[in-house]
């Protein structure tokens, strides 16, 4: 697993540069003072004003910057140093105070001694992990008794799909994963999702694909109450061809009359006891 993690690792090191000049990030609006949130995890997760907030996989830290503006008092982890550079540089560039530590997610009850009152994550993050059941206890080590967990990310149905970069619609989806998935799948990817055409020399990533029913219980086993589990149609990019973009922000198949579950949010607390 050290291995695949490292390789990744490798992959993100190298991605941080491009995603900072990226449209797809746009970090010019984050500078004139937007958010990065969406709607999703503005609306569920709720006031956040005086909270503590550890925010996990946080990339280079725009959503743990907006959280903070929002009045939360963050920190962000990433297994990524450039990530975790830029994101120390972006908060003093904004004037936004905010802290960061460089650990993946498994190390990082080994660096970081404090709970919070709030523990999130969010889209694209839990693919990256091997271990769902470790990763739901470091949650769990990191909550205060009484705290909140949310994460909002790709719901792992669509996780089963494939297809080459010239497709247009469904018809030219197949299903090609299990969505039982326990070994890595290994791919090969030129450029990012938020540049198509950036060039990258670190093209090998691995990912694993978890179960709605893995996610959930290994937060039960955690000791976490569930509080909400919710599915969407809809998705924060278009993760499957013939999406488009709508009004509201989020990413839809153009035939409404299909719906898939592209997103997943959830919601849980820590016992006082």
């Amino acid at each position: 697993m050290h291995d695949y993690m490292n390789a990744n690792q490798q992959r993100w090191d190298e991605l941080v540069p491009i995603h900072t000049e990226s449209e797809f990030y746009d970090l010019a609006s984050l500078r004139a003072g937007k958010t990065s949130l969406h709607s999703l995890e503005l609306e569920e997760l709720g006031n956040v004003v005086g909270k503590s907030l550890l925010h996990l996989q946080c990339h280079f830290g725009m959503d743990t910057l907006s959280w903070a503006r929002l009045g939360a008092r963050v920190m962000g982890a990433d297994f990524s140093p450039p990530a975790i550079q830029f994101a120390q540089s972006l908060s003093q560039e904004l004037g936004i105070e905010a802290r960061f530590v460089c650990s993946n997610v498994y190390d990082l009850p080994h660096v970081l001694s404090e709970q919070f009152d709030i523990v999130f994550t969010s889209y694209g993050v839990l693919g990256w992990l091997p271990d769902i059941p470790a990763w739901a206890r470091v949650v769990a080590h990191f909550l205060k008794p009484g705290g909140t967990f949310y994460i909002a990310d790709g719901h792992p149905f669509k996780d089963i799909f494939d297809f080459d970069s010239n497709a247009r619609d469904l018809q030219d989806v197949r299903m090609a994963y299990s969505y039982f998935g326990t070994q890595p799948i290994q791919s090969e990817v030129d450029g990012t999702y938020a540049d198509r055409d950036a060039r990258v020399s670190h093209t090998t990533t691995y990912e694993w694909n978890h179960t709605l029913g893995e996610i959930l219980t290994s937060l039960i086993a955690a000791g976490l109450k569930i509080e909400f589990l919710h599915e969407f149609p809809f998705s924060t990019w278009p993760c499957l061809p013939g999406m488009e973009q709508g009004e509201d922000g989020w990413w839809h198949l153009k035939d409404r009359s299909i719906e898939l579950p592209l997103t997943y949010s959830l919601k849980a607390t820590k016992d006082t006891r």
